[in-house]
Formats: C-alpha cells, sequence, structure tokens
C-alpha cells in the first residue's frame, strides 16, 4: 500500500507545480480551440451524414400522436410467468401421456427370455455390410433436415434406440423392453402434433437402452465409444430417486492397493456422477485412522453440485492406499454427521445413506448399528466388495441387508456402472410402490452429446444455449412385483430456455432491459450476462461449473442477498438496485438503477425476474398508423426487422419456417398468411417507426448521390444506420460493399451490433446513456485478420421523444466510419501555420501536433485510444501506452476507476498431476476399462501373483510419467474500467519525470464522449510504471476459501420427499454381480494391451 500511496502523493505534488517549471510550455488556449475547431467539424459531419436531427425532427412531429405508458414491473412478471406456466404445464402433459402409455404397455407385456425382435439401432440404422445390404438391426431409416430440431438429420415419424457400448443390444431384458416400448411411438408423434413446439422425447429404461424420438443417426465419439448412458442423467436420477443425503465410506487400507483401488476410485466416481443439486455428499476415508478426503469439509455435508463432485473427484484419483483397515469410526463418524443434519434441518431432509466401499469387514461393528440406526433404520447401507475374495461378502452383504441397503461385489471395473446403478433402484422404491409421479425439472445443461453440439456452441448466444429437462418416473403396476417397487425407466421431454423466454419479450423490457430464470437452489437457469462456455484453443467448451451458478455471482451488487433469498422463497415482489453494467467484453460500465421484479412459476422450482432500468427502461411508447401507410413503408429495401424477435410465430407451422420475421408481418398484414400467430401489439409499433423513419431513405440515398461532389476529407463516411425500439433497422451505404471497412457489422457475424433476444445493440445502448444529439464513438477493440489496427469507428446518438413530461427514447442513429477521416479531420484542426501570430501566447507557439516535440492523441471517455502519431496504438488503452499521463487524469479526477468483478473467469492453474487421473473422467476411460477387464479375466494369474501395479489408475495413461499441466480453472477475478468525469471539462498538469519535466493538456471535444489530449513528447516519464486494465484473480486464504467451501446457502427444497414405505421388500438386498457384457467387447484381441499402454 505505501509505494502507491507515494506515487500518488508524487503525482498530486507535481500536479501543482508551477507551469515555468515545464520546458515545453503547451498554452491552454490554443488546445481549447482545436478542440472546438475539431468537434465542430466533426459534428457537422457525423450529424450530416447520419441524419440525426431529421430522424429527432420527424419524433418531434409526431409526439402529440404519441402516448408514452408506464410499465408495471410486478403485472408484467406476473404475466409473463403465467403464460411460461402454461407453456410448461403442456410439456407435463405430454410426459404424463407417455408414462401412462408405457406402463400399461408393461402390465400387458409377458416377459419372453428368447424373444426375437428387431428395431431401430441408432447407431446401425442406413449402414450397409460390403454387399450393400443392410446390417443387423441397421435397417433404413429415412432421416431428413429440419429446422425445428436445429436442422439435424430427425425422423419425425419413429423413434429409434441408443445403448451405451457395455450394454449388449440383444440381452433379453433389452429386447423385451425395446419391444415393450414400442407402444411408446404414436404417442411421441401424437404429442408433437398437439404440440408444436415441443423438442426431443424419450424413455430411458433401467436396463440401459434410451429411445428418442424424433429418430437420429446416434454417432460414437472419436474413439469408437458410446459412452452415453441414460441412466448417468441428471433427468434420471432425479426422477428416479428423492434428494438424498449421502456419506461415502473408503476402505484405503494396505489390502486395497492396486486393481482394487482403482475399481474403488471409479465407483465412487460414478456414485458422485449420480447425485444433482439437491443431495448433499461427503467422503471419509479410513485406514488405522478416519479422515475426510476435504478436511475443510470435516463434520458436515455439502451440496452435490457440479463444483463440489468435479472437487470431489480429483481428492479420490490422489488416494493411495496404506495401513490396517477399522471401519467402526468410519461408520460412527458417518451417522453422526447425518444425524446432525437431519436434527438441525439441514440437507436433503429425505433420504440419507452410507455407501461402504470396502475389499472386506472383520470387525464386530453390530453395536454401531443397534446404537445409531436400529430400530428405525433411518440410514440406508450400501455396500459394495471390492475384489474377487468371497470370504467377507457374508459379512459386508449382512450390513447391507440389516440397514435396508443393498450389496454388490465389483471385481471388474466394467462392473461398477451396474452396480452402483442398483442402489437407485432400492431408493426409488418407496416412491414406485406408492405410484408417486412425481414431476421433475432439472438445472440448465447444455446437450453435449447430440451431433452439432459445437457447431450450436458457435452459433447461439452463449445465454440462450442452456435447456431444462421435464421428467416422471415409469413404475411397473404388476400386483405381482408391487413390494419389489420395479422402477421400469424415466420418461422426459427437453425444454430449450430460449423457448421460454420468449414469452418476456424484449420489446417490453426496454434498451437495458432483460428477464431471468433461477432454480430452487438459487442457481442461473437463464441470465444474460450467464457465459457457460470458454475457449479451449480453438473449441468452445463447458465451464466445469457452468450450471452451478449462483445468482449471486452475476447480480454480484445484491450484496446482502435480499433478490436472491427473495426468489428462492418463491416471493413475488420488487427490488431497485444501483448497478455497474459491463458492457464491450467487460472494457466500459454503465452505471444504472434497476429495478427488479421476480415472482416465481406455479408447479416448478424457478422464479423469474424481470428488469427495467429506471427512467427510459420503464416507459413504452404507442404510436399510430394505418395498416396501409405502415404497410407502404415496410416494402423499403433499407429496412429489416430483428430476426431473433418474435413478431409472428413461424417456428411451428413448417409453411412458416422458410420466412423471415419481415417477410412474416407483411403476410400476415396483407392477409396472405391468415394463420399467422402475430404479435399485434409490437406489429403495430413497427408499422409506427416504419411510417416516422421512411424520410431517411430518401436523405441517404440523396447524400450518396452527391458523394463524388463532397470533400475529400469527407469520404470516410462508409455507412448510415439507426434502429428503433421496436427491433427496426434502416441502412445505407455511402460505398461500395466491396469498400466497405467492416462486412460483419449490422449482420449475424456480429452480435454486439445487431437487436437479439438478449440485447439490443451495443451502439443503441451505450448512446441511450447520452443526451439525444451527443455523439458516442466507439471503437472496436478486436484485431484484424492480419493483427493490424482497427480501421472503423461507430459513432451513435439517441433520439428522444417527450409526452406528458416523460422522456423515452424512440430510437439510435449513427454512421460507420473509417478512422482514417478522425486521424484527417484531428491532424488539420491541431496544426499553426507558421505566420501564425505568436503575440500574447505564452508557451510554444505556432504549435503543430505533427511536431516531433508533441505527442496528440484522440481518446475516449474509457480512456482508449482512437487516434495516434503511431497507428500501432490505436484501440489500445491509455494507461499503457503512458502510465503517467493516465495516472495524473485518474488523480485530478477526470477519470475515476471502478472495480468490476467477474465470478465467471477462468483462470490458468500450474500444477502437476498424474494423468491417471482422467481415466476417471473421459469417455476413452470407459472403453480402456472395458478392454482392461477382458484381460484381467484371461490374465487372472497376474493378481494371484500380486503383480498389482501394472493396473495402478496410472497405467490408463502415460504410466506415472508426471508433467507440468497448465489447464484453465474457474475463478474469481477483479479488474477496473476508467471512466470520464464529464463535469471535468479541461485539466493540465506538469509530471516531474526524473531529468525533465512533461506538461500535459486534456480538453473536451463538445457534443462526443471524446478528449483531445496533447502532451508533451521531449520528456521521457517511462520510469513511471503503466497502467493496467488485465483482470486479477481473487486468491482467497485459507480460512476464508474454506469458509466459502463451507458456507450453506439458502435454498428451497423439493416439496415432495419419498424415503421409506412399510411395504418395501427389506429382504431384496442383494447378492452376486452379473451383467450381461457386450459379445463385441469379447472378441477384442489381445493385442489391445498395445493400447493400454499407448493411452
Amino acid at each position: 500500500m505505501l509505494p502507491g500511496l507515494f506515487l500518488w502523493l508524487f503525482l498530486l505534488y507535481n500536479c501543482l507545480l508551477p507551469f515555468t517549471e515545464s520546458q515545453n510550455k503547451i498554452p491552454l488556449e490554443t488546445v481549447k480551440s482545436w478542440a472546438d475547431t475539431f468537434g465542430a467539424d466533426l459534428h457537422r459531419i457525423i450529424t450530416k451524414y447520419s441524419g440525426s436531427l431529421l430522424l429527432q425532427k420527424k419524433y418531434k412531429d409526431v409526439e402529440p400522436t404519441m402516448k408514452i405508458k408506464e410499465v408495471d414491473g410486478l403485472e408484467l412478471v406476473k404475466k409473463f410467468s403465467e403464460e411460461m406456466e402454461s407453456m410448461l404445464h403442456r410439456k407435463v402433459e405430454a410426459v404424463e401421456r407417455l408414462v401412462e402409455a408405457a406402463e400399461d404397455a408393461d402390465l400387458y407385456h409377458e416377459f419372453n427370455a428368447s424373444l426375437v425382435f428387431d428395431y431401430y439401432n441408432a447407431v446401425k440404422i442406413n449402414d450397409k455390410d460390403e454387399n450393400e445390404n443392410y446390417v443387423e438391426l441397421g435397417s433404413e431409416f429415412i432421416l431428413e433436415p429440419n429446422e425445428h430440431f436445429n436442422n439435424l438429420l430427425v425422423n419425425t415419424t419413429y423413434s429409434d434406440i441408443q445403448l451405451p457400448t457395455n450394454v449388449y443390444n440383444k440381452d433379453p431384458d433389452i429386447l423385451n423392453g425395446v419391444f415393450m416400448s414400442e407402444a411408446l411411438n404414436p404417442i411421441f408423434v401424437d404429442n408433437f402434433e398437439r404440440d408444436p413446439t415441443l423438442t426431443w422425447q424419450y424413455f430411458g429404461s433401467s436396463t440401459g437402452f434410451f429411445r428418442l424420438y424424433p429418430g437420429i443417426k446416434w454417432l460414437p465419439d472419436e474413439n469408437g465409444v458410446l459412452s452415453f448412458d441414460c441412466r448417468n442423467r441428471g433427468w434420471y436420477i432425479q426422477a428416479a430417486t428423492s434428494p438424498k443425503d449421502i456419506v461415502i465410506v473408503l476402505d484405503i487400507s494396505g489390502s486395497m492397493k492396486g486393481l482394487r483401488m482403482t475399481i474403488a476410485k471409479h465407483t465412487i466416481v460414478t456414485i458422485l456422477d449420480t447425485l444433482g443439486e439437491n443431495d448433499f455428499v461427503n467422503i471419509i476415508a479410513y485406514n488405522d485412522y478416519v479422515h475426510y478426503i476435504e478436511p475443510c469439509f470435516k463434520g458436515i455435508l455439502v451440496q452435490a453440485d457440479r463444483d463440489n463432485r468435479e472437487h470431489f473427484k480429483q481428492l479420490v484419483d490422489e488416494l493411495q492406499a496404506k495401513g490396517v483397515g477399522t471401519v467402526n469410526k468410519a461408520l460412527v463418524e458417518s451417522f453422526k454427521i447425518l444425524r446432525e443434519f437431519r436434527d438441525e434441518g439441514q440437507g436433503g431432509l429425505c433420504n440419507q445413506a452410507i455407501m461402504l466401499i470396502t475389499d472386506g469387514a472383520m470387525e464386530d461393528y453390530e453395536f454401531v448399528f443397534e446404537k445409531y440406526n436400529w430400530p428405525d433404520r433411518k440410514v440406508r447401507v450400501f455396500t459394495y466388495l471390492i475384489g474377487r475374495e468371497v470370504s467377507f461378502a457374508q459379512n459386508v452383504k449382512w450390513i447391507a441387508c440389516n440397514n435396508k441397503g443393498y450389496y454388490t461385489q465389483i471385481s471388474t471395473l466394467a462392473d461398477v456402472q451396474e452396480n452402483v446403478m442398483e442402489y437407485l433402484h432400492v431408493l426409488s422404491r418407496p416412491m414406485v410402490i406408492n405410484h408417486d409421479h412425481d414431476i421433475i425439472w432439472t438445472e440448465a445443461y447444455m446437450d453435449s452429446a447430440l451431433p452439432q453440439a459445437e457447431e450450436l456452441f458457435a452459433s447461439q448466444a452463449q445465454s440462450l444455449l442452456l435447456m431444462t429437462t421435464v421428467a416422471m418416473p415409469v413404475f411397473s403396476k404388476k400386483n405381482e412385483t408391487r413390494s419389489h417397487g420395479i422402477l421400469l425407466g424415466v420418461v422426459g421431454s427437453d425444454v430449450p430456455l430460449r423457448e421460454l423466454l420468449k414469452l418476456a419479450p424484449r420489446y417490453k423490457l426496454g434498451v437495458h432491459g432483460y428477464a431471468f430464470l433461477n432454480t430452487n437452489n438459487g442457481y442461473i437457469l437463464s441470465h444474460p450476462d450467464l457465459r457457460p462456455l470458454y475457449k479451449d484453443g480453438k473449441k468452445l467448451k463447458p465451464k466445469p461449473n457452468y450450471n452451478s451458478v449462483d445468482l449471486s455471482e452475476v447480480e454480484w451488487e445484491d450484496s446482502d442477498e435480499v433478490l436472491r433469498t427473495a426468489m428462492i422463497n418463491g416471493e413475488t415482489g420488487y427490488l431497485s438496485i444501483d448497478v455497474k453494467v459491463p458492457v464491450d467484453k467487460g472494457r466500459r460500465v454503465l452505471f444504472l438503477t434497476n429495478d427488479y421484479f421476480f415472482t416465481d412459476i406455479n408447479d416448478t422450482p424457478f422464479s423469474l425476474g424481470v428488469v427495467l432500468s429506471r427512467g427510459h427502461g420503464e416507459y413504452i411508447l404507442l404510436g399510430n398508423t394505418t395498416v396501409e401507410e405502415g404497410l407502404h413503408d415496410l416494402l423499403h429495401p433499407d429496412l429489416t426487422l430483428a430476426n431473433e424477435w418474435i413478431y409472428c410465430i413461424t417456428d411451428i407451422d413448417p409453411a412458416h419456417r422458410k420466412l423471415s420475421q419481415l417477410n412474416a408481418v407483411i403476410r400476415f398484414l396483407t392477409g396472405e398468411e391468415p394463420d399467422l400467430e402475430c404479435d399485434e401489439e409490437l406489429v403495430q409499433e413497427v408499422l409506427f417507426d416504419a411510417v416516422v423513419t421512411a424520410p431517411m431513405e430518401a436523405y441517404w440515398t440523396a447524400l450518396s448521390l452527391r458523394m463524388s461532389e463532397n470533400d475529400e476529407t469527407e469520404e470516410g463516411v462508409q455507412m448510415a444506420f439507426m434502429g428503433t425500439r421496436a427491433g427496426l433497422m434502416r441502412s445505407a451505404f455511402y460505398v461500395g460493399t466491396e469498400k466497405l471497412s467492416n462486412r460483419k457489422f449490422l449482420t449475424r457475424e456480429d452480435k454486439e451490433s445487431i437487436f437479439t433476444m438478449d440485447h439490443f445493440p451495443l451502439w443503441y445502448r451505450r448512446a441511450a446513456e447520452h443526451p439525444s444529439g451527443s455523439f458516442i464513438y466507439s471503437i472496436p477493440f478486436e484485431e484484424t485478420s492480419d493483427g493490424s489496427p482497427p480501421e472503423v469507428v461507430t459513432v451513435s446518438t439517441s433520439v428522444s421523444v417527450t409526452v406528458g413530461g416523460k422522456t423515452g427514447i424512440a430510437a439510435a442513429v449513427g454512421v460507420l466510419i473509417k478512422l482514417e477521416l478522425l486521424q484527417n479531420k484531428l491532424w488539420t484542426a491541431t496544426q499553426q501555420p507558421n505566420d501564425t501570430d505568436c503575440s500574447g501566447v505564452e508557451g510554444l507557439c505556432p504549435l503543430n501536433c505533427q511536431d516531433d516535440s508533441l505527442n496528440c492523441f484522440l481518446i475516449d471517455n474509457n480512456g482508449f485510444i482512437l487516434v495516434s502519431k503511431v497507428s500501432k496504438q490505436t484501440g489500445k488503452f491509455l494507461g499503457e501506452i503512458d502510465g503517467s499521463i493516465m495516472a495524473q487524469l485518474h488523480n485530478m479526477g477526470m477519470f475515476k476507476e471502478v472495480k468490476m468483478y467477474d465470478y465467471q473467469a477462468m483462470c490458468k492453474s500450474h500444477h502437476h498431476h498424474h494423468s491417471g487421473a482422467r481415466p476417471l473422467l473421459s469417455p476413452i476411460s470407459a472403453f480402456l476399462a472395458a478392454v482392461k477387464w477382458l484381460i484381467t479375466d484371461f490374465l487372472i494369474f497376474l493378481l494371484e501373483f500380486n503383480i498389482s501395479g501394472f493396473w495402478h489408475s496410472d497405467n490408463l495413461a502415460d504410466a506415472h510419467k508426471h508433467k507440468k499441466h497448465e489447464a484453465l480453472q474457474p475463478c474469481d477475478t477483479e479488474y477496473p474500467v476508467y471512466v470520464y468525469e464529464p463535469t471535468i471539462k479541461e485539466t493540465n498538469g506538469i509530471i516531474e519525470c526524473g531529468d525533465c519535466s512533461k506538461m500535459f493538456v486534456a480538453q473536451q471535444i463538445t457534443n462526443s464522449n471524446l478528449l483531445l489530449l496533447v502532451t508533451d513528447a521531449a520528456c521521457d516519464c517511462s520510469v513511471f510504471p503503466p497502467v493496467l486494465l488485465q483482470p486479477k484473480e481473487v486468491k482467497y486464504n485459507a480460512s476464508v476459501k474454506c469458509d466459502r467451501m463451507r458456507s450453506q446457502k439458502l435454498r428451497r427444497r423439493p416439496d415432495t420427499c419419498h424415503a421409506f414405505h412399510p411395504e418395501e421388500n427389506a429382504q431384496d438386498c442383494g447378492g452376486a454381480a452379473e451383467i450381461s457384457a457386450s459379445p463385441s467387447l469379447l472378441l477384442l484381441p489381445l493385442g489391445t494391451t498395445a493400447l493400454l499402454r499407448l493411452h
């Protein structure tokens, strides 16, 4: 702190030095004259070519016919919520029809162990052998592109079947299940016809097959593995079980070394993958003593969100086996945690279970259960015996059977998946016996399993990529198996959050407004500031914690979490917060007062929030015009509409899907498409704006025709454009399209420049926060393809209307100009001829910005350089080029530093690790594990000779090779944004730089967000450090980090719980592990051992 304090005192002292100390004094009146001349010339050009005065006049003329209505935020959020509730209810009805059909089909189906049945296998469909005959289970399956399903090739008349690699596609259980579930095909089709907004519908079977509608061609991953298992998906697990508190107890005694430890670790990872954000978990390891694998979590359970699950996985991979196992203390510790959480009303408050993973139990442990669990048996105990040894099987099975749990023996990696799934079947028994069809909604997620996932990541706004799933369990209704509580599977349907947000139209939310959704756990479901992806090299990938971003991490200025608390509690209400909104990728900031309106969505765990910015953001402008007049002006060739907005619904009827929104509106108004459903209020606004803005086309066209007669210095104006609050845009080119310096501008390739579902254009948003007639200059930060500085500047201003004392923003208008035009105008204005009368001028005279003695900069209100004598400095932050000047401007109050935070950042993490950690997480590991299992069976003598080192998890990767790994990990960052204080029109000072003094003069350019900065070039002030904008990771000390990890944020539990049922058959508590492996795996040659060594 002290060096920084001395620096500021030193700069302040320099600022107060008399001007006589500077050898090169810059006359203040000269710089002001330059700024006035340059500003007036620039304003004349921009005003002329944008047509801003004409547009302002046209809106002024219609003010007497307009109305400005103040939005009732509470009524608005309630209306949106009701519409969302209605939409989601239709999805629930579709799922209920599927459940009924599936259960009826099973009721009348008799199991046939010798059933022969061909079905459409999603991997094999349309595949042919060398004789051009369709392969087995691969008959012809017609696939056609469908826009409703992201242009994937689909079959909307039939579903098909996907199976993971480790499930045999002709196992009798599979064949009977597939045959029975054929009854779902007509229901899938009927559902889609009833509700064309439905997307994917599916049935995930407890035996492992996945029936998907519409049918698609399913492709293995790059390693030829089908790792997708529907039973591992959040929607399946949440529908199959109620919330659960789990303590995983792992034996790490010396006998667990080698293959046993590898299997045990994979078992824990598989259990963790069955948990979700409504569950709570901890992991205890034991040998000679008991310890928590995360010491920070001692004595508690933590929410099983993605962050915590991944953290546990990393810690599990680092465990080593040694010592002697004493299970009693570990069990006692587990029971104590669960009882404490139950008594204090924490955790899931539903199912509680202990998962014991061991290779044997010899102690007298009965007294532990007598003291802590009997007779009520509130905690189920599931046991997993690791290895082939059977001498301890009865002991380990006794533990499970006497505590309402389930016992399995896992001797190979391939056994893990099926055996872990058994615990879900046990936990689902009470719900199944009671026939409680709970409806569940999942947290937000991205479906990266489907084809073209990467293309979708790149083509859509990040905040709109996510979806939720509605799912329900499917039970056996046969009386003879009632007490067994047989879960047949889960049916579900995806709901893209993009579809939900269509019910909260942008035009009703104002320039800066938005809608957002969060879950009962406080996690973001949808928010325009949610960034679930990050760039790993050239690929976009989901962040590890993308669906566990808390509302408080996005709306971080809700410091007391008043908003979060109210929304989680399902309240309806209102809150006002002063916020700093980052824009332009965090380089700029808008200061707004936002009004938050919120309510819950009935029959879901979700809450809806609507944000309106105070002032013009809470006004809706209403104007009247006839359809005939408006339609005439809509047909102008320079006019477009925001294609992501919903003026008319075009994505339901296949005949309408090819229509742009503009074409749809025109066909609706002309009566060509009477079946189109359109938003009449929005269409009326568009008609009105089309009429008011129609003269712009003629104005721009006339200017374009006269361009050749203009002064050459004005040839840098390339394009004029405007947009209205109804999403209407007009544009005109002053040069041929081939000469445009930025061809992406106003196209889908530059989403920041157009109206989208989640934001107004950036040039519109920035202009709206400045007075009408004051132009905002924005320079792009992306370098051109060849690495050269940017060539163009976007200039825009707002157009306002005032009715009844209320002022609203009707539109924004601007131009795209070449940077060269600014440069030429600036250099022309900032020079004095040699015959200048210098009498009475104190300081350098004549003065010229082109002189070597001066540095002249044109900077914007965030300190970024638009014009400099050094072209490569264009677009850079002034503090990076000259830290002494930026620090002085900040010290004098001309710029203020605003601290911003990013709780969704990704930071480099330098650490060493064994590559063996990856097989527990990656798809190829499943394949390698299966191969390894086969080789294990064939080479069983290796185990007998205790040659277990080969089987250590590291051998699945780089065989103990350590390597330095630089990975990106989620983190919190802090970064500065500098903002000009407009009340300070001019300033000047002198900086002592050791051997010399540097003078500077800063002068505001009127009617703009620009400043002219003139400095002495002769004095080198490089002794001052640069002022940088790079974000810095917020480092938390161990104590604070632990407190943050342990903290239990407020959450709302699911409404239902099914923990026990008096009729459940507790004697069905497991036995020897049995699984049916694919014959294709059995035929793999032993030569694959080489593959193991390569990976």
